[in-house]
């Protein structure tokens, strides 16, 4: 049997390194065995997928040097390659479930299900479904179908017993079937949740080993079950330990940057990022730890991966990529990486545009760009109190922007400016001395180039870090303040149109 991997993002949002991550092993291990590796995209929800964030994802993980044999953009046997273009596969496999019993229609209101959470939280019962809608007669469901009242499509889920996972990496993991919720499969559009899309995809498709993220352990149950009342033999399973923050903590944009592109545009060299996270996965291959892509896949196995979480270093991956710069590339190579990284012929002309209004001689270029191909800023908070607006209104400002700007779909100035009168309204400060803080985040000086431009050059991936860096230096918001924060500037749809 020929080995087959994939890897599955959801377009909604910045390409993230645990997304890598998980490719390289899934990657690693299918070239290993001379097997096929997919790349399937999961777009069913409709809400948040977006076109630009699949692009960036491809872009990603093709920058870092990860190739698929099918997925989206190149076809395949086993296509389409996005679910968002399967539903009707999805639809037949519901439909197969509930003429066996193995499913049921749910008609439960929003409504109904917030209280019964709110219930079974002040029991001190865990949040699940409570099987109200599985006891509806045939003939109750199809009149209220008829009626037009929307519903959802559950699954049967045993009450009594243990599912036994059995983990390639970790063994066998036992979760009794009292803890497993009875998931909804289809959503009321028609779409089908992950846990039912998932399962089908990766039969049809042929998936041998399914290689992901320890926080699917929970759902294992729910897809081996489908597997069992679809009458299919369930893939190899195996799931990996989650990247960490140095505090061991879950990796998270709001303590890391996290998204690839970030990397990209801080002028990391992709081998060097590649390297980095074969690291985290298996450690040093014959004890060197700068290796190349084919030595990483020639001695990788699961039996290498490490249970403990590993910790995202970002100080290794600067003395990583440093190693990279100095011992990989000669000067000629170095200076067209420095090209490609910050001074190709369309960023160098729109930065340009932006320095000619605001220039007397071409060498005050240097003081007032150097924001542009820099990395981290330096200031102090003092720096910050000296506009017209107070510190902790500041922060508040800062933490609002930064969430509002992660909504943003379409990342051009006209749209940041929008949002910046949005959240300048809500706050009840002037736009003007709004921005003023901002100007010292991103340019680190009150006075500069257009700011909505210029962080439109910048990217969300700098310009995000940067306003979490501000934030460091001025105070972290508390869980109180970041709860009285939660709703200022998110009542425009604009956002996210």
């Amino acid at each position: 049997m020929k080995v087959r991997t994939r890897v599955a993002p959801s377009p909604t949002g910045d390409p993230h390194v645990g997304t890598a991550y998980v490719a390289l092993v899934n990657y690693a291990f299918a070239k290993r065995h001379g097997g096929d590796f997919l790349l399937r995209v999961e777009d069913t929800d409709r809400a948040r997928s977006t076109p630009e964030s699949e692009r960036a994802i491809l872009h990603s993980l093709r920058w870092l040097g990860i190739d698929w044999d099918e997925g989206p953009d190149k076809g395949g046997p086993h296509g389409p390659y996005r679910q968002s273009e399967r539903a009707a596969i999805y639809r037949e496999h519901v439909e197969r479930l509930l003429a066996d019993g193995h499913a049921f229609p749910c008609f439960c209101t929003p409504s109904r299900l917030d209280d019964l959470r709110v219930a079974q939280r002040a029991a001190g019962q865990p949040s699940r479904y409570d099987g109200l809608c599985r006891g509806l007669t045939p003939d109750e469901v199809a009149r209220r179908k008829a009626s037009g009242e929307p519903f959802v499509v559950r699954l049967v889920v045993p009450s009594e017993g243990v599912c036994v996972v059995d983990d390639a990496r970790r063994g066998p993991i036992e979760i009794a079937w009292s803890d497993v919720d009875m998931q909804v499969l289809m959503k009321s559009d028609g779409l089908p949740t992950y846990h039912l899309a998932n399962v089908v995809d990766d039969h049809l498709m042929e998936i041998t080993h399914v290689i992901r993220g320890e926080e699917w352990v929970s759902s294992a149950p729910k897809h081996l079950l489908l597997y069992s009342y679809f009458g299919w033999t369930p893939p190899v399973i195996a799931h990996l330990p989650l990247l960490r923050n140095p505090d061991k903590s879950k990796l998270s944009k709001r303590k890391n940057p996290t998204s690839i592109s970030f990397y990209e545009r801080m002028g990391y060299l992709p081998e060097a990022v590649l390297n980095f996270l074969a690291l985290l996965a298996a450690g040093a291959v014959e004890g060197e730890e700068l290796f190349a892509l084919a030595a990483f896949v020639e001695h990788f196995s699961l039996e290498r991966i490490s249970l403990g979480g590993p910790v995202f270093d970002v100080p290794k991956l600067d003395w990583l990529n440093g190693r990279y710069l100095r011992e990989r590339l000669d000067t000629e190579s170095f200076t067209e990486r420095v090209a490609a990284w910050g001074f190709s012929p369309e960023r160098n002309a729109r930065i340009a545009a932006l320095a000619q209004p605001r220039i007397e001689r071409l060498s005050d270029m240097g003081n007032l760009l150097a924001f542009f191909f820099a990395g981290r800023l330096s200031y102090d908070a003092a720096l910050f109190a000296s506009g017209k607006i107070e510190i902790a209104t500041v922060r508040k400002a800062i933490a609002v922007v930064q969430r509002e700007l992660d909504l943003l779909r379409t990342w051009e100035s006209a749209g940041i400016d929008a949002l910046f009168r949005r959240v300048a309204e809500a706050i009840e400060i002037k736009v003007r001395d709004l921005t003023r803080p901002f100007y010292i985040a991103v340019t680190g000086s009150p006075t500069s180039v257009p700011l909505y431009d210029a962080m439109e050059i910048l990217g969300r991936d700098i310009v995000r870090e940067r306003l979490r860096h501000a934030l460091e230096v001025l105070g972290a918001p508390s869980k109180r303040e970041q709860e009285e924060w939660k709703n200022i500037g998110t009542a425009s749809v604009e956002i996210t149109a």
